[in-house]
């Protein structure tokens, strides 16, 4: 763990609160239901909570969770970052992307089956206001642990993030998961003026955009899209 990494750690300690491929810039986002009413996919909403989100592909995944640590950064909240070795995750992409790596601290293991348990005992320390677990396709978490990684988030009001590569047609990781989107790449018909300079850079503008198939607080079938910046070739 870096030293910037170990002192957001000590910050949230002290504060009481505790016993202790390059996916672009993010230009704008928003979130909304059909009926109008405002959801959001921030920090706020997914702290204490259990969130899967899924898809086939891996750049709108990544660039999702991406958005969610740039939050926690920006707030002083410590991140952790756990998946295995067949993981696409990239720091220095990650880094290109805005987010500070001396301040994020990264677990690799050699098979997904461990993140879960590796993922309990840095939540159970207090420390960490995210935690993003890349789980990929073959994404398991029994129930017992779901349930203790439950617990703990509410305890020490932490937000777990499972990323999963699957169908939205596919269950979700079990009934323990509170919100579960769908995450997909798509095209930006209309630029804003302010863009189009960065199109003929031969950089393209899309959205990411979280399709919310299960929310136990709000209900499903409402989205959030994020509006990014990056080049041209990502799927």
């Amino acid at each position: 763990m870096s030293s910037v990494a170990h002192q957001r750690v000590d910050q949230r300690h002290a504060s009481g609160r505790v016993a202790m491929p390059q996916f672009g810039a993010f230009v704008g986002a928003g979130s909304a239901s059909p009926d109008g009413a405002r959801r959001a996919w921030t920090l706020a909403t997914l702290t204490g909570r259990l969130t899967e989100l899924s898809s086939v592909g891996s750049t709108a995944v990544l660039t999702l969770a991406f958005s969610l640590v740039l939050e926690a950064q920006c707030v002083g909240e410590p991140v952790g970052w756990l998946s295995d070795e067949s993981s696409v995750f990239f720091p220095p992409d990650v880094a290109n992307g805005g987010i500070d790596l001396n301040a994020l601290v990264v677990v690799r293991l050699a098979m997904a089956s461990q993140i879960p348990r590796a993922a309990e005992h840095l939540v159970r320390s207090g420390a960490f206001g995210l935690l993003v677990l890349d789980l990929g396709e073959t994404a398991q978490v029994p129930v017992p642990m779901q349930m203790r990684l439950q617990g703990l988030a509410k305890k020490h009001e932490s937000a777990i993030l499972f990323l999963t590569r699957k169908r939205s047609d596919a269950p979700s990781l079990g009934a323990l998961v509170s919100l579960r989107a769908e995450a997909r790449r798509e095209p930006v018909e209309c630029l804003d003026p302010q863009d189009r300079d960065v199109r003929e850079a031969g950089v393209s503008t899309f959205a990411c955009t979280a399709q919310i198939l299960k929310d136990k607080r709000c209900g499903p079938g409402w989205r959030h899209v994020e509006v990014c910046r990056g080049p041209d070739g990502l799927c």
